[in-house]
């Protein structure tokens, strides 16, 4: 690992994704909508869904709430029909940025994503211009002092890919994006407590920013998360204070 905190920037983005609750929300439910479109009502067999409605629980979305967005997207109730889309590019310092939507209008959408990115000091790219830096898998992050042999023997029975552990303390496991959950319930079950976990494009490698750079980059990285038809802003980026 490089120098910087993997710690402290875990615990700054999960307090910045705290304080966006509400929109957190809106987003999920988009979210459960389209997987249950795609594969289904049943989360057992739909691990999209699945994934979905853990992380809604997780956050404390009402059963009502989940319940309808899972008929919203069989068909049992009316509701908007919701597209993919992902947007490629490049922020402050060369940081690959990759822009996951839910939108009904391609045309606004990609002209807001296009908008945020000029106007906050970053570049839109084409299809797979960056793509291919990320990896689509599940983390789960453990806090400093973690007992890592044991983490370690727990992780890999459990189905997870790798355990890393970094320099600040912190300890890392990867699994596959589908794998995610069952990992992670057969840790806690095990007694080891993720204090992050998500499933995520991982970046393969890291663009430190400091100063007025790492102020420019978050500008940039909050503008596109704050768009209505964004679920998802992933970046090479690592924003040390």
């Amino acid at each position: 690992m490089a120098g910087h905190s993997k710690w402290a920037n875990i615990q700054h983005r999960k307090g910045r994704q705290d304080a966006k609750r509400g929109a957190v929300f809106t987003k999920l439910i988009k979210e459960i909508t389209v997987a249950a479109k795609m594969g289904g009502a049943d989360a057992n067999s739909n691990p999209r869904l699945r994934l979905a409605i853990d992380k809604a629980k997780g956050v404390s979305v009402p059963k009502d709430n989940i319940e309808n967005a899972i008929k919203r997207g069989t068909g049992q109730l009316e509701g908007v029909v919701y597209e993919e889309a992902r947007y490629e590019g490049y922020g402050i310092g060369g940081a690959a940025v990759m822009v996951d939507c839910l939108t009904d209008n391609k045309t606004r959408t990609v002209a807001d994503v296009r908008h945020a990115f000029s106007k906050y000091g970053g570049n839109m790219g084409t299809d797979g211009s960056v793509a291919f830096q990320f990896k689509h898998c599940g983390t789960l992050v453990f806090a400093p002092g973690t007992n890592e042999d044991a983490l370690m023997e727990a992780s890999l029975e459990a189905g997870a890919e790798d355990v890393v552990s970094n320099e600040d303390g912190s300890i890392e496991v990867s699994t596959g994006p589908w794998e995610f959950t069952q990992v992670k319930e057969a840790l806690e079950a095990a007694g080891f407590k993720a204090e992050f976990g998500e499933v995520t494009m991982k970046p393969q490698n890291d663009t430190v920013l400091t100063g007025d750079d790492a102020l420019r980059m978050q500008k940039l990285l909050d503008a596109l998360d704050s768009l209505d038809d964004v679920q998802e802003v992933y970046t090479s980026a690592v924003i040390e204070d």
